[in-house]
């Protein structure tokens, strides 16, 4: 077995104590000699050079997501979508677990699925957050359960379009049969006359009373199949685009036949996830919110649109090539003021002009921590919410995230 890497990761010496050939600083491409199958890492590209090669030698090439899938006898849901795929996904592992039912949950955020093979009870049912990087690389992949939850533009740094990103998260269905299931958000503008793909089962979620859905909302109640399941205000996470994922989780975990009294629980006890719109602190009537995991333009969107108003913004990072303008009407009327870092900083700040509302450049994201909190008043939210990647200042998200609450610590720290 060989491992190749243009780079230099840590822990590579791990894999060479483990008999493993590794050749590191080079492009693969001298190497695929003898090889038969390329294990891709979801970050490599198709076009880098040793894809390219591997291909032209007619070389298997497969992605991670696959190899585990394939290893692996257990029952599978998969989740995709633009936001709210982690979210979902921990959600369906905790109705799981509610159920008394023995489930593993992977994904981009935290387990990766390779390290579960072998390592997990055969009955576990497999909760997968599935990205559009690891799908684009699935050949056979075929879940018995698969969960399209949104669609928007992000990653076009890699998906040089938005029909070849979204032609990557519709594979998760491809590949499925007559006893699978397709989970399917009936709101979604990217789906509508569109055929999904594969010959699963149809089961769809929407807003309304419409009765083409299976799971949906309608004054204030969540219903399934007619019957009312719960209560929109009973949900512990905030926000709509969590009330969103909500019903993406409960109307899978009921079409996969879990108990709706176990859902319901399950659905009234989440308390989210770490930087999705992390309560963080209050200090001095001034509450700090870490969405540090929105990462593009929607997401930000949709933690600014969280509050009624009185936000103070902390937006920026790395650019992913999509456009900041469908930030400018939620900062207008939800924003007290926008804290801007990193690279995107200047292009953040052009598209944010005329908003009528301050805008700062900031150092770090320390300064605009510390601005933020200086300009806030009682009843007002610092809400960190980069709508950018992290890769600027940060190793990611998580790290960004970390970084946002050890500052507000150190603040609350001061107040004492």
């Amino acid at each position: 077995m060989r491992a190749v890497d243009s780079g230099h990761p840590d822990g590579a010496d791990r894999l060479a104590e483990a008999g493993v050939e590794v050749n590191l600083d080079v492009d693969g491409t001298a190497f695929l000699d003898g090889v038969k199958t390329v294990i891709k890492s979801p970050g490599v590209p198709n076009d880098a050079a040793v894809i390219e090669a591997a291909r032209q030698r007619d070389i298997d090439v497969i992605g991670e997501l696959e190899l585990a899938w394939r290893a692996m006898p257990n029952r599978f849901v998969g989740v995709t979508g633009t936001n709210g795929k982690t979210t979902t996904t921990e959600l369906l592992g905790e109705l799981y677990r509610a159920a008394g039912e023995p489930v593993a949950v992977a994904g981009n955020v935290g387990t990766p699925l390779s390290r579960l093979v072998d390592e997990i009870d055969r009955e576990a049912t497999v909760i997968c957050e599935c990205s559009s990087f690891q799908l684009e690389d699935a050949d056979l992949f075929a879940p018995e359960c698969a969960v399209f939850l949104n669609l928007a533009p992000d990653h076009l740094d890699r998906h040089p379009t938005e029909g070849e990103y979204l032609a990557a998260k519709l594979r998760i269905f491809a590949h499925q049969g007559n006893d699978d299931i397709a989970v399917y958000n009936g709101d979604a503008t990217a789906l509508q006359g569109r055929d999904l793909g594969g010959c699963a089962r149809r089961v769809r979620f929407c807003v309304g009373a419409d009765p083409d859905c299976d799971l949906s909302l309608a004054e204030g109640t969540i219903f399934w199949n007619g019957e009312p399941l719960i209560e929109a205000g009973e949900l512990s996470m905030a926000g709509e685009h969590n009330l969103q994922n909500a019903m993406a989780a409960g109307a899978a975990a009921l079409a996969m036949g879990l108990d709706p009294d176990a859902v319901r629980d399950g659905l009234r006890t989440f308390p989210g996830i770490p930087h999705r719109l992390e309560r963080v602190a209050e200090l001095g009537g001034v509450v700090f919110y870490n969405d540090s995991k929105a990462t593009n333009v929607s997401a930000a969107v949709a933690g600014i649109t969280a509050f009624e108003g009185g936000v103070r913004a902390i937006l920026g990072g790395r650019p992913k090539g999509e456009s900041f303008e469908p930030l400018f009407e939620p900062v207008r009327e939800r924003c007290s003021g926008c804290y801007l870092i990193g690279e995107a900083a200047a292009e953040i700040y052009a598209a944010l002009e005329g908003a009528g509302v301050p805008l700062h450049r900031c150092a770090s994201l320390e300064d605009a921590v510390a601005q933020a909190e200086a300009e806030a008043v009682p009843g007002e939210v610092v809400l960190l919410s980069p709508a950018c990647a992290s890769f600027d200042d940060f190793i990611d998200f998580e790290q960004r995230g970390e970084a946002f609450r050890v500052t507000v610590g150190g603040l609350a720290v001061g107040e004492q």
